[in-house]
């Protein structure tokens, strides 16, 4: 007698091609999650690498900057130590030219002139004394004007006072005041070049 199979075959192979596609996306999700936990691995290594990097630089630009705040530091001390140097250098320049120029005011003033009071202000010089007569102040101008240590004389006051009893104050001498520029033969000769000029 022959055998009939009753079971359809068809169902029992949707069975298989439905057990194949189960286990197939079991292995597709397995596979994508294997995937998908190795890239971010890998981003995880990355973006750790990429933090030592840059906490690596960020220590590198404290030091930097460290450094040059001293360097800002030094170059601050360079120049006050420079500023200093120059002043006293000029302080060094200068100290034979106030004897030159005392020794110049000497020699200028001419004869009948007398210097009462003589102050400095940096460059600039002031004279009060008293003179037998206008011309003797004028030639101490002319002299003050031809010395090599003084020049620009300015004559400010000149006044003849009286005393109670009528008479010229100082038998007939006259006050005066002037202002003068303490100056040396360098400077002195460019202002004349100007002049010319």
């Amino acid at each position: 007698m022959a055998r009939i199979n009753l079971l359809n075959w068809r169902e029992e192979k949707r069975k298989q091609i439905e057990q194949q596609f189960y286990t197939m996306l079991a292995g597709a999700a397995l596979l994508g999650a294997g995937v998908i936990l190795a890239v971010q691995m890998q981003l995880g290594a990355m973006i750790d690498y990429q933090n030592t990097r840059n906490s690596y630089l960020k220590s590198e630009i404290k030091k930097v900057e460290k450094a040059i705040a001293e360097i800002k530091q030094l170059e601050k001390k360079k120049a006050d130590l420079l500023a200093r140097m120059k002043v006293i250098q000029q302080l060094q320049g200068n100290r034979s030219d106030s004897v030159h120029m005392l020794d110049e005011i000497v020699k200028v003033v001419p004869e009948g002139v007398h210097l009462t009071r003589f102050t400095q202000k940096g460059k600039k010089l002031l004279f009060n004394g008293l003179a037998q007569s206008n011309a003797r102040v004028s030639a101490y101008m002319r002299n003050i004007d031809r010395a090599e240590w003084l020049m620009n004389p300015n004559l400010k006051v000149i006044q003849t006072k009286k005393k109670k009893g009528g008479s010229v104050a100082q038998d007939g001498y006259s006050t005066f005041t002037l202002v003068a520029k303490q100056a040396n033969p360098e400077s002195k000769k460019k202002a004349k070049n100007k002049k010319k000029g």
